[in-house]
C-alpha cells in the first residue's frame, strides 16, 4: 500500500459507530492535556486513527467534495497542525482511509471464502461477508463505494484494483466445468459479474439504504453463479439455508 502507515480497521469501525454520540472508545479518546507520560508512538497512532475516523465521519456528513480539513480535525478532535504531521492533504488522508476499509473487506471476504470446501458455497459466503460488513458500517460503505468515485484519480485506481481483486474468486468457478459451459464464458465474464454486483451494492449505498444490503444476497449469488451452474442450480444454492 502507498498510504503513509497502516491503521487498525477495528478501531476505525468502532469510532464511526460511536460518532453519533460524540464518543470514542478508549484507544481513540482525546488524550489528556499537558505532560501525560504516554509513549510518543502511542500518541501518534492514536492521532492517526482518529484522523482516519474523523474523515469517514466528515465525508458521510458533507460528501468528499464538501469536506474540508477543518471538518476532519473537528471530528477527530485534533489540531490542524496534527493533521499535517500525518497527512499532506485531504486526498492523502482519504487514500489511507480507503485502504483501511479495503484491507478489512479483503480479509473478511477471503476468510469466508476459504472456510467453504465447495466453490458455489464459497462464493455465497464471500458475498455474504461483504454485505454484512458494509451493512454494519454505513459511513465506511459510503466512503468506499460512493465517495471513492469522486475522490480523484489516485483513489479511482485503487477502486479499480479492489474490483480486480475479486475477479479470481469467480475465475475459480471455471475449474472442472464442461466444455459447453466454458464455451459460454468470455474472457471478461468474471469482470462483468463483479462489476454488476458492485454496481447493485453501490446503488443501495448511494440511496442511504445500506440496511437493505444483506437482503441482496440471494439475488447476487444467483446472478454470479448462473454462468457456471445454470439458472436452476444457481437459484438452489442462492436460496439454500
Amino acid at each position: 500500500m502507498e498510504s503513509s502507515r497502516s491503521v487498525s480497521s477495528g478501531a476505525l469501525n468502532e469510532s464511526v459507530k460511536l460518532s453519533a454520540e460524540s464518543e470514542y472508545p478508549p484507544e481513540l479518546s482525546r488524550l489528556p492535556p499537558g505532560r501525560h507520560g504516554l509513549p510518543r508512538e502511542f500518541v501518534s497512532r492514536n492521532q492517526y486513527e482518529r484522523l482516519i475516523a474523523g474523515l469517514a465521519e466528515a465525508v458521510a456528513e458533507k460528501g468528499y467534495a464538501g469536506t474540508t480539513i477543518a471538518d476532519i480535525t473537528r471530528h477527530a478532535a485534533v489540531s490542524r497542525r496534527t493533521f499535517y504531521e500525518h497527512f499532506g492533504s485531504k486526498d492523502e488522508c482519504f487514500v489511507a482511509a480507503y485502504e483501511t476499509v479495503m484491507t478489512e473487506l479483503r480479509q473478511r471476504v477471503g476468510e469466508a471464502f476459504d472456510q467453504e470446501e465447495e466453490w458455489p458455497q464459497a462464493i455465497k459466503a464471500g458475498i455474504a461477508a461483504m454485505l454484512e460488513y458494509l451493512a454494519a458500517e454505513p459511513h465506511l460503505a459510503r466512503l468506499s463505494m460512493v465517495e471513492a468515485l469522486v475522490a480523484g484519480p489516485v483513489v479511482i485506481e485503487r477502486y479499480d484494483a479492489a474490483i480486480q481483486n475479486l475477479v479470481p474468486y469467480f475465475q475459480a468457478g471455471r475449474e472442472g466445468r464442461s466444455a459447453e459451459v466454458l464455451a459460454g464464458l468470455s474472457p471478461t465474464t468474471e469482470e462483468a459479474l463483479v462489476g454488476g454486483m458492485v454496481s447493485l451494492i453501490s446503488r443501495r449505498v448511494f440511496a442511504d439504504r445500506t440496511e437493505e444490503l444483506e437482503s441482496l444476497l440471494p439475488d447476487l449469488v444467483e446472478f454470479t453463479l448462473t454462468p457456471y451452474l445454470g439458472s436452476s442450480e444457481a437459484a438452489r444454492v442462492a436460496r439454500a439455508d
